[in-house]
């Protein structure tokens, strides 16, 4: 064991890019998926694509489920024969069931202390987070401040996106004040933003031109010129996402800049056709305070 090492496990909605996973010695826990009578395990066994032409072809949407506390158990384990701490990054529990599974694995590990967090926002929202307590395990900090950094950029990331149609998120029943916007789908191109795990509407422009606009806008008076860490996220549309990404490129100074596809079990819940920026201050996240969920294993 190296004395002193803390390891970062999230789940698979994290959207981390697979490179910066393995270049960052982060373990992954595939949420499972049931389509078509089978199931899948995210990001393993089944493609972005396959959900995005099951959603558009079949009017029963895919089903989706936290990992197993076994899952879990069996991920912290193999980590705690390498590690003095882990940092288990989840959405929060009003997301997702996945907090409350990693939680109790979390506490029939004995071998070393796990922190577990929930984070507010989702997709590379929780990614960032995700990221940031990874670089500062690699850096050296010990278990409590690896926890600080992942809970500091969970408090202040910003998800912005256009969706194609809010049917998904209804059907989950994740959709929140956005419902009031379910008539109107065809005469809008609604940005909606993520805030403490509720989907609410931020502007409601009638062109996918102009809700690209609006989010860029309202990113650039927030940034005001400082240095941000972004991600384009999309779903089942590639090349919107690059027209976006080199919008970003040009118009912001970037720590980090990422195109991330959402995976097949966050696409379940959004369906195709969304496009959107995830982005924090590189400045704030180190003044902000928590605004996660967050528990010891006892």
């Amino acid at each position: 064991m190296n004395m002193g090492k803390i390891l970062v496990v999230t789940d698979s909605s994290a959207n981390v890019p697979p490179e910066m996973a393995k270049r960052l010695d982060i373990r992954v826990v595939p949420i499972v998926l049931a389509l078509n009578g089978h199931t899948f395990y995210d990001g393993v066994d089944i493609s972005a694509h396959d959900v995005y032409r099951w959603l558009r072809d079949s009017r029963h949407s895919p089903t989706t489920s936290a990992p197993s506390v076994g899952d879990f158990l069996r991920t912290y384990a193999n980590a705690a024969q390498e590690a003095d701490g882990i940092v288990s990054i989840h959405p929060s529990p009003k997301l997702s069931g996945t907090f409350n599974a990693a939680l109790a694995a979390s506490r029939l590990v004995d071998d070393v202390p796990i922190e577990v967090i929930g984070c507010p926002s989702a997709a590379m929202g929780q990614g960032f987070a995700v990221l940031a307590a990874a670089r500062a395990a690699q850096a050296g900090l010990d278990l409590e401040g690896v926890k600080a950094r992942a809970e500091r950029v969970a408090g202040c990331v910003n998800v912005l996106a256009t969706i194609g149609t809010l049917e998904y998120l209804h059907r989950g029943g994740r959709i929140g004040a956005a419902a009031a916007l379910l008539g109107s789908m065809l005469q809008i191109k609604p940005v909606l933003c993520l805030t403490q795990g509720t989907v609410n509407v931020f502007a409601r422009p009638r062109t996918q031109a102009k809700a690209i606009q609006a989010m860029l806008d309202h990113m650039a008076e927030q940034v005001d010129g400082q240095r941000i860490h972004v991600a384009v996220l999309h779903a089942d549309v590639p090349e919107e996402a690059q027209a976006l990404r080199q919008k970003v490129d040009q118009r912001f100074d970037c720590a980090e800049l990422y195109v991330t596809e959402l995976t097949p079990v966050m696409g379940a819940h959004t369906g195709p056709g969304v496009l959107g920026l995830v982005y924090y201050l590189e400045g704030q996240a180190e003044t902000e305070q928590p605004a996660s969920d967050s528990a010891q294993a006892a």
